[in-house]
Order: structure tokens, then sequence, then C-alpha cells
């Protein structure tokens, strides 16, 4: 926890009794959020992600977890302005995400994320940061990126038609927290929403080739949100859901922080969000599996090519008498690494 009271980093919100929970269900807030208030009914006070009435009644196998990080970008909101880019704050879910599944023993254990808002790109950026972790010291934290099955965005800005309607995104959503007149935007997280910015562009261009190894499901607001003296949609369909090949598209009967606040366990909305994780969370074991094994043999080979370009180095090293020609050659076989002779001829 903060000073203030929010949670920043991760915390299990439930976890099933009579069961080994196979899946980790994790929720990723957005700009201005809070890691429980943001998945929490304005009416009941219930949080749909861990109540009985909600998630827990349908998904039987996972166990969920909140992710909290400082996302303000005002002096106004009760909390210091967030300093960190976003890929600062996606390193850290990677990393924070990793250790709590190393603790509990739950490395290979199939993930979902569900984001809101800026939580998506923080997300997207996690992921392919992950997926680039492959040299031998930090391979385990690869394993974010294999063990990911489903991702589901609402309300994330994914595209924008201009930078000036990327901008006016931006003082709607300041707008929600604060008078613009007296409001002091922080220009990390800002800029960083920006179409033509570079952070903006690069999480895009590096996630874009990752997609096919998701499954995605994408949220748009179908109410326009209260801002003081207008009513506008926050993020547009457009930006909202993309229309990607092989991914799933609705829309959800709330404003924009309130797509992400079931009141009603009975709500289309919530039945529609819920049957989404059931199925996610009843394929994402194979799926995984499959995965795991098919990374593990990737980054056995990573090894075994390292080992090889080493040997290679050491034998042009000048005044260096050459290897015995009996050093084995290494291939793969399966999950493991098997060494044969290399045969009379093949090395100096």
């Amino acid at each position: 926890m903060t000073d203030e009271g929010k949670l920043c980093g991760i915390k299990e919100v439930y976890r099933p009794n009579d069961r080994e929970a196979e899946v980790d269900i994790v929720a990723v807030h957005g700009l201005n959020g809070d890691a429980t208030k943001t998945w929490t009914g304005k009416k009941r006070q219930v949080s749909w992600l861990s109540h009985p009435e909600f998630l827990p009644r349908y998904v039987k196998n996972a166990r969920v977890l909140v992710w909290g990080y400082n996302s303000s970008f005002s002096s106004l909101t009760g909390a210091e302005p967030s300093k960190a880019r976003i890929h600062h704050h996606a390193q850290t879910l990677v990393a924070q995400l990793y250790a709590d599944r190393k603790i509990e023993d739950r490395v290979e254990k199939p993930i979902i994320f569900i984001c809101h808002s800026l939580g998506g790109l923080v997300v997207k950026r996690a992921l392919a940061y992950s997926k680039s972790r492959s040299s031998d010291k930090i391979a385990h934290l690869q394993t974010i990126f294999t063990c990911t099955h489903a991702i589901m965005f609402f309300g994330t800005p994914h595209h924008g038609s201009s930078k000036a309607n990327l901008l006016l995104t931006l003082q709607k959503l300041a707008s929600l927290t604060m008078p613009r007149r007296v409001g002091r935007m922080e220009r990390g997280l800002v800029a960083a929403l920006e179409e033509e910015s570079e952070t903006l562009e690069n999480i895009t261009d590096f996630f874009v080739p990752l997609m096919k190894h998701f499954s995605i499901a994408f949220f748009w607001e179908q109410e326009k949100t209260d801002l003081r003296y207008t009513r506008d949609y926050i993020v547009q369909q457009e930006s909202a859901a993309p229309n990607y090949d092989d991914t799933e598209r609705a829309g959800i009967a709330a404003d924009h922080s309130g797509m992400v606040k079931f009141e009603d366990s009975a709500s289309s909305c919530f039945r529609l969000v819920a049957s989404m994780l059931v199925r996610y969370c009843e394929e994402a074991p194979g799926a995984v599996a499959r995965k795991w094994l098919s990374s593990m043999q990737a980054l056995a080979q990573d090894r075994c090519d390292e080992m090889v370009d080493k040997i290679t180095r050491i034998q042009t090293l000048p005044y260096m008498p050459s290897l015995p020609a009996n050093i084995p050659n290494i291939q793969i076989v399966g999950q493991e690494v098997c060494f044969e002779k290399a045969t009379a001829g093949k090395r100096p």
C-alpha cells in the first residue's frame, strides 16, 4: 500500500476453496484508477471479481489477482503524480507477477488479463517486454508471455484517428477527476497516449505480431460520460475495438468508468464477460501446456546456439590452438539437450 492507501503491487482477491486454481486472472486498472475501486460497483460497493454472486459463481478453476500502480497524472488526486513511463510500469508488472507466481509455485499456470483503459497499454507493453527476455539469466521473465492465454481490453485507446482526437480523450479523462483550470497533467503518461508519440507507436508495433498467440476480446463503452459541462464518449468505438482478425468485439452498456463496475449479476453485459472468462479458463490449461513445451524447446535451442557461438569465437582468437575434434555437437531432442560427438573432419 502507498501512504494514500492505494494498493501498489499484486493482491489476491479470490481463490477457490474446494479445488486447485488452474488459472490466474489478473486485473489491471487504467489512468487514475485503483486496484480495487476500479472493479467495484458504486451502488452495492461489491467487486464483481471476488463477490460470490458474480465471477466466482461461474469461474470455478481460477484465482483472481489485482495489480495496482501509481497511474495518477494530477497533483489533486491525493497521490503524487507518476513519473514512470508505460514501459516502466510494464517491467514492474512482469517482475511482480512472476514473483507472486514463483512464491505460490504457479509459474506454469495460464494467465488471463483483464484491462481497463490505460491498463491495456501497460499489459501490451508488458507482454512484448516479457517475450524479449530470452537470455539465460532472465529467461524466467518470459514465462509471463508464454503462460498468457487471453486478454480482455475494456475501453483501451488502441488507435486514434488523429493526434488531436487522442489529446481530446486525455482531456476528457482529466476532467473526470479534477477541474481543468487548476489541474496539472503529468507529462510521462499523457505523452504516451498521443497517437504520434514514440511510446504508443512502439507499443502497437511490438504487440501486433504477438496477437496471434492470444485469445483477445475488445469492449467499447456504449454510454457517454458526464464531463461536467457536456457528455461524451471517453474512448471512441474504433479506438477501443479495432478490427483485427480472430478477435472478439462487443459493446458494454455503460460509460467509460462503469463498463468495469458491474452492479447486477443478471445483466447481459456481465453474463457476456463471465461466459468469455469461463470459456477462456476451460481452454487455457491445454493451450498453455502446448505453448510451454514449445517455449522450453526454443529456449534450449537458444542456449545451444549461445554455446556454439562461444566455441566459435574461442576458435577464432589469435594464438589459440584449435579445439580437439571430439568436442560434442549440440542437438535438441524434445525438451532435452543431447550431445553427440562430432564426426571426423567437421572441426579443425
